[in-house]
């Protein structure tokens, strides 16, 4: 934009977006659908939280995962669910999956890219499960297994060669764990935990956390020192201040 180009003309330097890790999956099994995601929360090199909550409600029978910035993902699920909320009190009926993507897309669509959430969207409604990605410029597949994320390549490698047609929730749930193990091992972005959402008719189970992958080590030492181990010096071989002289003296101005 003009202002960005005139600031950069006059030697300020403008602040670079961060990128951040995620591996985020869902899966479609016979009864409903299986959502996986890590907990590292990153800005550039720094973790910045080890349990962050990546999956996010929409509504009773529809959730959605959310990679990118975690702001915009935050806002941009809350929003929605409260759409959803009164579309359910306008209506009188259970929203529908295909809604909230139409919700979703129309969104990010209209901000071009400029609000970064990459989303999985997944629920179970009157015409069964349903399982969507949604990128940050609006737009959408349709697919029985997805991955999203910096972690995702590592991810969908195990679903290619795991996913099966009309997998029990057992398999569906141990796929998504070895997935979003994939992404933490390979993908320094992702981390910490893998939390799992099982959504089917009528019933919703969270498992936060499903398993820890990142556990913290212990310190193999004792590094308590008793008093007295580092020497200090007498006070007669110190130096005292009056004997030190001054080589070189600035001035600063303080405003």
């Amino acid at each position: 934009c003009r202002r960005n180009a005139f600031m950069a003309k006059q030697g300020v330097t403008l602040p670079k977006a961060r990128s951040t890790g995620t591996t985020i999956v869902g899966v479609i099994f016979n009864e409903g659908v299986v959502l996986g995601a890590d907990t590292r929360a990153t800005g550039g090199s720094i973790v910045c939280d080890l349990n962050c909550e990546k999956i996010h409600y929409i509504a009773d029978n529809v959730y959605c995962c959310g990679a990118g910035t975690a702001a915009d993902t935050e806002f941009t699920t809350r929003m929605v669910s409260s759409k959803m909320e009164l579309l359910k009190l306008r209506t009188g009926r259970e929203g529908r999956v295909i809604s909230a993507l139409r919700m979703l897309k129309q969104y990010l669509f209209r901000y071009q890219g400029h609000v970064s959430a990459a989303l999985v969207l997944g629920g179970v409604d009157v015409t069964g499960p349903a399982l969507y990605t949604v990128y940050p410029h609006g737009s959408t597949d349709k697919l029985p297994y997805v991955t999203m994320g910096s972690g995702s390549l590592a991810a969908m490698s195990v679903f290619e060669d795991g996913y099966k047609v009309g997998m029990n929730e057992e398999e569906a749930k141990k796929l998504v764990r070895d997935a979003i193990r994939a992404g933490i091992v390979n993908d320094l972005g992702s981390g910490s935990n893998v939390d799992i959402t099982v959504i089917k008719q009528g019933s919703v189970q969270q498992f936060r956390p499903y398993e820890v992958i990142c556990k913290k080590s212990e310190r193999q030492g004792d590094y308590t020192f008793p008093a007295g181990t580092t020497a200090v010096k007498s006070s007669h071989d110190m130096v005292p201040f009056s004997a030190l002289r001054v080589t070189d003296e600035e001035v600063m101005e303080i405003s």
